[in-house]
């Protein structure tokens, strides 16, 4: 058997009908993983879940729609991927958001509160949610992409930063506590990815240059070049690896 085969394994990944979720969702599949596909467009999942169905076969992916906000929401993902696939043996804590960039000074409570509520807590419920059944069968997987952002500074993505600092330490909380369980919690810590999510980081051609320049592979990264991470971490490759971050970054924080 290969050490990345996930034959019979099931996965939740949010945020997945586009960027890196999707990407991951894909390449999950691809190794032989059901995937449940959501985010909060019905729509825009069901375009994913029908290619992955055609290319790996009938019922190798369904659509769960929800929104990170709703605890409600993320609850009825859970028990429709359970009662769809019969468990949740990987989750994949993708989605994510930011709707300020700029200083910390201007940001509105409000929406450090959003970014604080979508980009931890979430995660936290869903990590709730999801480990008691891998805790009972003694083996399951979390991952939380978090971000390079987590790692350092930065003048206009300073909240963001902050909950991508929180989700390190949530993996390695979450990592002591279910590590007797054989129930593994890691990070994946991306740098700057061509997705609709860094848009505005990476069409402003004089950042891009920038970032390109002080990146030693002098390019940034496509969604795929973070997916392989995560079918390492949800498989038996990654059997022995737990409250780590692993960074796809091109080099940037080197």
């Amino acid at each position: 058997m290969s050490l990345f085969d996930l034959s019979g394994k099931v996965a939740v990944i949010t945020g997945s009908s586009r960027g890196i979720g999707r990407a991951i969702a894909e390449r999950l599949a691809e190794h032989g993983a059901k995937v449940v596909v959501s985010s909060r467009k019905a729509e825009a999942c069901k375009e994913v879940a029908d290619a992955i169905n055609k290319k790996y076969g009938k019922d190798s992916a369904i659509v769960v729609p929800a929104n990170i906000s709703s605890k409600d929401d993320l609850k009825n993902l859970v028990e429709e991927a359970t009662r769809k696939f019969g468990k949740v043996d990987i989750l994949v804590c993708n989605a994510a958001s930011n709707p300020y960039f700029g200083p910390l000074a201007g940001i509105q409570d409000d929406q450090f509160r959003k970014i604080l509520d979508n980009n931890i807590l979430s995660n936290h419920w869903l990590a709730q949610l999801v480990s008691p059944q891998m805790i009972k069968r003694r083996e399951g997987s979390i991952i939380i992409v978090s971000s390079i952002g987590g790692l350092r500074g930065s003048p206009v993505l300073g909240a963001y930063c902050i909950s991508k600092a929180a989700d390190l330490q949530l993996a390695r909380n979450l990592a002591v506590e279910y590590g007797p369980h054989n129930v593994r919690v890691n990070c994946i810590a991306p740098g700057l990815i061509k997705t609709d999510f860094a848009r505005a980081l990476w069409e402003d051609k004089a950042r891009l240059a920038a970032r390109e320049e002080q990146t030693p592979l002098r390019r940034i990264g496509e969604p795929d070049e973070i997916a392989g991470a995560a079918v390492f971490l949800a498989s038996a490759a990654g059997s022995f690896v737990t409250g780590q971050n692993i960074v796809i970054d091109g080099g940037v924080t080197i």
